[in-house]
Formats: structure tokens, sequence, C-alpha cells
């Protein structure tokens, strides 16, 4: 069967990720002696990525936790600088968009989604995406894909979907996508899905 469109999720597919980066630079640039609850920055995070809160209140509520009095676009500049393209799926993304449109669809906060646009080149070639902060759903609700068939135009028939988080990929399959599993630990990947274009 012919392929004839693709949609990728961002975070651990097309870039790796890694909070902890950020955390450790501002602990250090604050002189804690010790980090910040992780479940309370996991939450705030939560309901930014949602777009429950705006960029001024995540910034606000993030920055006490880290005690940051400094000026905001040093903490957003050290916040944001947590991400490290996978070359491997990057480029699979641009060779599948040589031949059919290719999309995004990504639980992301408005901060990093900015950052990783301008970052990395790789985010032109996709024509459109979903953006959980835009569109105040999250993966896997079914409602994110049944958005996406019809946003993007696609038979989910014949769409492939990508994603690290298996529970993702049950979902896409449920909604009829093709869903291809990705584990950063298997090298046999991406060549051994076969992708048929």
């Amino acid at each position: 069967m012919k392929i004839e469109a693709a949609i990728f999720d961002i975070g651990n597919v097309l870039v790796f990720f890694d909070y902890m980066k950020a955390a450790n630079r501002l602990v250090a640039k604050n002189r804690l002696a010790t980090p910040p609850d992780r479940a309370r920055i996991t939450a705030l995070c939560h309901e930014f990525e949602l777009g429950h809160t705006s960029r001024a209140e995540f910034l606000s509520s993030v920055r006490a936790e880290f005690h940051d009095t400094g000026d905001e676009s040093d903490f957003v500049a050290a916040w944001e600088d947590i991400f490290e393209e996978n070359t491997v799926m990057t480029a699979l993304a641009r060779r599948l968009a040589e031949h059919v449109p290719v999309f995004l669809i990504s639980n992301i906060g408005e901060i990093h989604h900015g950052f990783i646009t301008r970052k990395f080149e790789v985010f032109s070639i996709f024509r459109d995406g979903l953006f959980s902060y835009r569109i105040g759903l999250m993966k896997p609700d079914p409602k994110v894909f049944e958005l996406a068939a019809e946003r993007f135009g696609v038979d989910p028939a014949r769409t492939l979907y990508f994603d690290d988080i298996l529970e993702n990929c049950e979902a896409a399959d449920k909604a009829g996508f093709l869903s291809r599993h990705y584990d950063r630990h298997r090298e046999d990947l991406p060549a051994a899905w076969g992708i048929p274009l």
C-alpha cells in the first residue's frame, strides 16, 4: 500500500530533550542548595502545555520555584535550550517529505515550540501541526487524532504516525493511523520499518 502522508511527534522523536539540563542550570544560576520539587514543576509544565496558563503566568510560577529574580530573558534562555536533534529521525522526515506531505503532533508548550522552530531547520519541512498548547488537548486523547485527520486532510489508513510513547501509538492505531513506535535504543530503526514510498 502506498503511503500518502506522515505525521511525527517531536519530543524524543525528532529531537531529544532533557529537562534536567534546564533545572541544573537554574539551580546553579540561583545558587540553590536543592532543586525545586519535581512534581510541582511537572504540574506547572502540564498546565502550560495544555494552554491553561499564559506564558506570563507560567514564567512567574516556575521562576518562583527556582527563586529566580534576574532578567526574564536569562531565565528563558536557560529553560528552553534542552534539545538535541535526532538525526536518524530528522533524516527520515526529510526523505518522506520528498514524496508525501509531513505534519507534526506534539504535547508541547509555547516556549519550547518557539525555540525548536528557530534552532532546528528541519521544522521548515512540515506543512502543519497540532500543538497541545494551541488546541487544549494532549495525546493520547482520541480527539487529537480525529482532529489531525480532519485538519491535515489525510486518510489515516494511508498515513504513518511516529511516536516514542507506546500509548500514543495505540491511540493513533485506534483512530486508523499506521503507527510506528520509535525506540531510541533500537539501532535497527527506522530501517526495520520497511516504509513503502
